[in-house]
């Protein structure tokens, strides 16, 4: 059988929900998309930061096993480095055949070479260009903002006054999002007329970053009208206290300034799924697109005042870890859902499967092959999920388990967290030091000492020291 060519688009910080049918985002594309295909409800980052979420996609290991455990510009050249002792699928695919492409945001690791893991064409854009309309050029962002428009973060005294959001009248085309399509569409139109099979992957810094959104997107919503995050109010005393200390950053903020920028964030969203909707469209034009599976996912969420918070830099939230993710294409079933518990690291192995390459063989992810055709029927090994964090730039040991309805955080910096996620879905209230939840806290502990010690998670499995007994179980409950 022909290999499909293979379309993966990538958002940046975008919350899993926002693709929901009754979400008040708009997203007809990828509406559109997910009745073509599958739509998972519970997809996590390996971690909520975007270099090692990205470098798990690639390669299909978890963070401490790639080796980039927060942002790589964030740290000295000797640190957060990937490491090359792990094949990323876009080498396999192109050890099979396929001509690659990738376009936009890397944010992986420093040389920003890509073709050094597989992509034979390329147009990356750094860090530098997101904060600019040229490609690649340095200099400031030559857009200019509505000043009606616009909300800012200041203080404490000595922090840089930041453009939280903004409305910008310059048209998608001049904007980083459309210069990328650009890009990727060039590449497709070269690829149409070659008999080998492709991979595009389109990767976006939007919606993260500031939340700049053209005018004709944002006129789309009423901040007014736009409710604030069932959590908003949430007061966290339950919760780790560096929770409640982030929460302060923003409690000077107007719910006037927050409805805005969630209009902003979600007017992204909206450009994004315009941007998806321009690709499919050209690949239907071509005819290619039912010979192609359209991948869309993000690295990670965002808060968007969901606890009080923005960003994804803290707490183990469902905002930050779960992301959309929508497969669609040649023999996967259509308009499905999968609430099986899977991984971005997950999708790169999942893609080897898709381009019949040589696997990734990895206790840190699976393939979805078996989803993708039976969505409904999820096996043992999809049944629980699995996601750690290092903290960024402020080091924080975290450890991810979902279980059924039920949510462990394993914290190395303060007391750990539970949460039922049927009867509390926005997360406000801890259980952990309930008597009636010790047994369910000690077997899930016990599980996540269980994937420590198959993916050889080394920095926590060997803390039998005095001052690192912090789980209510220790690494040995788990048999050799």
């Amino acid at each position: 059988m022909q290999r499909p060519n293979i379309l993966l688009v990538i958002a940046d910080g975008m919350q899993s929900d926002t693709v929901l049918p009754e979400h008040p985002c708009l997203t007809p594309n990828l509406e559109a998309l997910a009745s073509r295909g599958v739509r998972f409800r519970n997809a996590h980052t390996t971690c909520p930061t975007c270099s090692p979420a990205r470098a798990s996609l690639m390669t299909g290991q978890l963070p401490h096993t790639h080796g980039v455990l927060e942002v790589e510009h964030g740290r000295d050249d000797d640190q957060c480095v990937l490491r090359t002792a792990y094949r990323h699928f876009a080498q396999n695919l192109s050890d099979v055949g396929y001509r690659t492409g990738y376009f936009g945001k890397w944010h992986i690791e420093r040389s920003q070479d890509v073709a050094r893991f597989g992509w034979q064409e390329s147009v990356v854009k750094g860090a530098a260009h997101v904060k600019n309309l040229g490609r690649g050029q340095a200099g400031p962002a030559t857009f200019k903002l509505d000043d009606s428009l616009t909300g800012y973060v200041e203080g404490p005294r000595g922090y840089k006054k930041i453009l939280h959001w903004g409305v910008t009248d310059t048209p998608m085309h001049d904007r980083y999002p459309g210069l990328t399509v650009a890009d990727a569409e060039q590449f497709l139109n070269e690829r149409m007329a070659d008999p080998d099979p492709w991979c595009c992957c389109v990767s976006f810094s939007e919606p993260n970053e500031a939340l700049i959104a053209g005018r004709e997107s944002f006129d789309k919503y009423d901040p007014e009208k736009l409710p604030l995050p069932e959590n908003f109010f949430d007061d966290l005393s339950d919760r780790p206290n560096i929770y409640q200390r982030e929460q302060r950053i923003g409690r000077d903020i107007s719910e006037n300034h927050w409805r805005n920028a969630r209009a902003c964030y979600f007017a992204r969203i909206t450009e994004i799924d315009q941007m998806v909707g321009q690709l499919t469209g050209q690949l239907e034009a071509a005819g290619q697109l039912d010979n192609t599976v359209v991948i869309f996912l993000a690295d990670h969420g965002r808060y968007v005042g969901a606890h009080g918070f923005d960003a994804h830099n803290f707490g183990p939230f469902e905002e930050i870890y779960r992301v959309p993710l929508i497969i669609a294409g040649p023999e996967i079933k259509s308009d499905a859902e999968c609430r099986a518990q899977v991984s971005i690291a997950d999708v790169g192995t999942t893609i080897c499967s898709i381009g019949d390459t040589q696997p990734i063989e990895t206790p840190d992810s699976r393939c979805l092959a078996s989803l993708l055709a039976e969505p409904e029927v999820v096996p043992d090994e999809f049944q629980t999920g699995y996601a750690e964090y290092h903290g960024t730039r402020f080091p924080l040991m975290q450890r991810i388990l979902w279980q059924d309805d039920w949510k462990f955080a394993f914290n190395g910096f303060d007391f750990d967290e539970l949460y039922n996620l049927a009867d509390d879905p926005f997360e406000m209230t801890n259980l952990i030091n309930r008597p009636d939840q010790q047994s369910r806290v000690e077997t899930m502990m016990t599980e996540v000492w269980r994937r420590v010690r198959d993916t050889n998670d080394r920095a926590i499995l060997e803390s039998h020291y005095f001052s690192m007994r912090l789980a209510c179980v220790g690494p040995d409950v788990v048999a050799p």
